[in-house]
């Protein structure tokens, strides 16, 4: 059977824990490979290489650094069908899916090649009589990320490519369910230029986690995943003094107007609902239709299209959805939708008992559409992550605004309306960090910004784009004066530019 180690000082290193974990190919349901998951000591090793290569990598000019970027973007490209195999087969999406998710990680990448101009300071001359002041922004030493399983190649991708670029070294600790990708990249990264200990990669679970949290060297930490665990990666990385981001979970909502293109509302609704097989934060998982008529027509439009569903393994060219990631979610999201109907919701479509030709073993569910949700149903409140979309009937716009802004989670949300007046409006109001106009899934681009309100982000800085570049450096500023022959003597007082 197939072993994955860590990636440590430019090389595959066994660690020194003999625990493992089973990596699964979720189409089959069979466990294709054993992951090392490392202790405490293969943490520090990876740390301490990471150490050693920051004066040297952190002194290399902002635009040779761009120059190793430039080489790893092109490796990306040239090895994106690889990628994309690596993460289907571990992960189960569509190697279509998988495909559009590792240049979703490119785009990260084109944007880490600008560092230069990201980097770039402030100058004000004479603030005083002699004296400018400019500001630089300068790396923070070692940095960690802790990645999900949905995305093993795209979210590895938002975090060290701009952690890099400033100047940083980091350790990447990818989700032991689907470790490949993140080992592969680390490879490209050497090769594109990055010098060894630049890119760290430590395969492990909570026992890596917390290794990683309670070590002083690190002074940054990164993290998608689930709210409760991003409330304790967040809570423990303050209180041991690091900087934190934590990208959380998510119930996003979206909006159907009465005069919304019906048309144009299911085809959104079905790539952002069941897209992934709805493993994904920025999955639409609750309809929000304004009027009982407007239901009516969703529920009329949507229902066939998900019935009809192609579901299939990863490598099946015509599937739209395959698998879940294992066994517990599936169990999961069986068990959320049986709730579902316990407590009243009208369940439309049953994709629950999804069978295979071949495939009977894998963990597959099909799509599952409800209708007449409350917010009261456990299907409502919870992030269920897979393919089952609630339908909540609104009485009117005021009251789906109110329903958004009373959620915990705050990640993203989409309106579809033809009505410019109202999609402004929702933009002003709504309390969600994205936000979409007739687009379901609203993912900012590279050179913007990513990252929710309320339970979906603990922290002061979004993912990548200008945000990332804030998260990973600290500002500097220097006032200066030189002597021209002007003395003023001694200064009891601060002292600004309207003192001269």
């Amino acid at each position: 059977m197939r072993e994955i180690y860590h990636f440590i000082d430019g090389e595959v290193v066994k660690g020194t824990s003999d625990r493992r974990g089973d990596v699964y190919n979720p189409a089959i349901g069979e466990v294709e490979a054993q992951v090392a998951l490392a202790n405490q000591a293969d943490v520090r090793k990876a740390i301490e290489s990471s150490m050693a290569a920051f004066p040297a990598w952190s002194a290399t000019p902002p635009a040779k650094r761009a120059q190793v970027m430039f080489k790893f973007r092109q490796l990306l490209i040239d090895n994106l069908g690889e990628l994309a195999e690596l993460a289907s087969r571990e992960h189960g999406k569509t190697l279509e899916d998988a495909k559009g998710s590792v240049s979703r990680g490119l785009e990260v990448v084109e944007f880490a090649c600008g560092i230069p101009t990201a980097l770039k300071g402030d100058f004000s001359e004479s603030v005083a009589t002699g004296v400018d002041v400019h500001n630089t922004r300068q790396a923070l030493g070692v940095c960690a990320g802790i990645t999900p399983f949905n995305f093993p190649a795209m979210v590895p991708m938002w975090m060290f490519p701009m952690a890099l670029a400033c100047g940083n070294t980091f350790v990447l600790k990818p989700s032991e369910r689907d470790p490949s990708c993140s080992m592969r990249l680390a490879e490209l990264m050497l090769e594109a230029g990055a010098p060894k200990g630049v890119l760290n990669v430590v395969n492990g679970d909570k026992e890596a986690v917390d290794a990683i949290l309670s070590d002083p060297d690190v002074k940054a930490v990164s993290f998608v995943g689930s709210t409760a665990i991003g409330r304790y990666i967040y809570s423990t990385g303050c209180a041991n003094g690091k900087r934190v981001q934590a990208l959380c979970g998510a119930k996003n909502h979206m909006v159907i107007m009465p005069d919304a293109d019906m048309d144009q509302v299911v085809d959104a609704a079905m790539g952002a609902a069941y897209g992934s097989a709805g493993e994904r934060c920025m999955a639409i998982s609750v309809a929000v239709a304004v009027g009982d008529d407007t239901a009516d027509r969703f529920i009329e439009k949507l229902a066939p299209r998900v019935r009809d569903l192609k579901i299939g393994a990863y490598n099946d060219p015509e599937a739209e959805m395959g698998p879940v990631v294992n066994q517990q979610a599936k169990d999961k999201i069986l068990g959320l939708v049986e709730t579902g109907i316990e407590q009243g919701a009208k369940l439309v479509v049953d994709g629950r008992d999804v069978k295979l030709q071949g495939y009977e073993n894998g963990f597959f569910v099909g799509g599952c559409l409800f209708d007449n949700v409350t917010t009261d149903m456990d299907i409502y409140k919870e992030e269920i992550f897979g393919p089952v979309l609630a339908t909540v009937r609104s009485k009117s716009y005021d009251d789906a605004i109110t329903m958004i802004n009373d959620h915990a989670y705050g990640n993203g949300t989409a309106i579809f309306t033809r009505d410019g007046d109202a999609a402004r409006d929702f933009a002003k109001r709504i309390q969600v960090g994205m936000v979409g106009v007739n687009v379901p899934i609203p993912v900012p681009v590279a050179y913007h910004s990513f990252g929710g309100w309320k339970d979906s982000l603990f922290g002061d800085h979004s993912i990548h784009g200008m945000e990332g570049v804030r998260f990973y450096t600290k500002l500097k500023t220097i006032t200066s004066r030189w002597p021209s022959g002007i003395r003023e003597g001694a200064a009891f007082n601060f002292t600004s530019g309207s003192d001269v």
